[in-house]
């Protein structure tokens, strides 16, 4: 008897239990972070820069004693999706070539693919880390401390930080409200339908049904949230909390700063004239 391998769900948003050097990081420094190291993979998605931003990760991942049973389990249609992507890329050629014997393959196509690929999970390997090691209450602090210069040009920088955090603390409420919305419809028994006809209009009043019951679930879900956040004092206290840098997030931040301009300088220079 063979038991089917249980998957493991994508938990963002949702700190893992515990602490560590990378959970007690200032928000703003891990936002500071992903944002520098993702504008130096967008304008550089080399090897070298993917290098050294990927033993950074690793190197924090380590320290923050993230589980392997946090990380989501990779469907096989995906895995399909990328094989059959790989065999894309590798007809379109491009060099280097491979010879075998009398035969060329050219590898451009497959390495640039793979390269593209590598830099999509570095960068949801960053934001999962972040995820995992951030407390949402600290986030719109953190955002509001960061965006206070742009208020001399009168932008609201406090109510985007309010938005901001009340769409974060939404969203994994949400989610798990629509997984039990969809876990009751599947309980339900199906319908005896013969007609194709039939099963086309089943199907939409099924999809009006549960937007329908979603719909009532976030105005609820609204409600409750905005009764706590009157009765804890308005949603000025989402970001006048207080919230600044520590010595380890000057250290992170000048880490970070010297991997970017490492890999900028080498990829500029000594790469270039290879």
């Amino acid at each position: 008897m063979t038991t089917a391998r249980q998957t493991r769900p994508v938990v963002l948003l949702r700190p893992v239990p515990g602490t560590s050097p990378i959970h007690e990081l200032w928000a703003g420094t891990k936002i500071i972070v992903v944002l520098g190291f993702s504008a130096l993979l967008a304008f550089y998605p080399d090897w070298v820069p993917l290098a050294l931003v990927t033993i950074g990760i690793g190197i924090a991942i380590r320290l923050a004693r993230i589980p392997r049973g946090a990380v989501p389990s990779v469907p096989r249609w995906l895995w399909i999706l990328l094989l059959l992507g790989a065999v894309t890329a590798t007809i379109g050629g491009g060099s280097p070539e491979f010879h075998l014997g009398p035969y060329g393959i050219a590898l451009g196509g497959l390495l640039k693919f793979v390269r593209f690929t590598v830099v999509s999970i570095v960068l949801l390997a960053l934001g999962m880390l972040v995820s995992w090691t951030t407390n949402v209450a600290d986030v719109a602090p953190a955002v509001a401390r960061l965006g206070r210069p742009l208020k001399v040009f009168g932008i609201p920088v406090d109510d985007w930080a309010v938005a901001l955090a009340l769409s974060l603390r939404a969203f994994p409420m949400l989610l798990d409200e629509f997984r039990l919305l969809y876990a009751a419809r599947r309980l339900r028994p199906p319908p005896v339908l013969t007609s194709r006809r039939a099963r086309r209009r089943r199907w939409s009043i099924e999809m009006v049904d549960l937007l329908a019951a979603g719909i009532t679930v976030a105005l609820r879900r609204a409600d409750e949230m905005g009764d706590a956040i009157t009765t804890r004092g308005g949603t000025g206290m989402i970001s006048a909390a207080p919230s600044r840098p520590r010595r380890a997030d000057w250290v992170v931040l000048t880490v970070s700063a010297v991997v970017c301009v490492v890999s900028v300088v080498l990829q500029a220079t000594v790469l270039a004239g290879i």
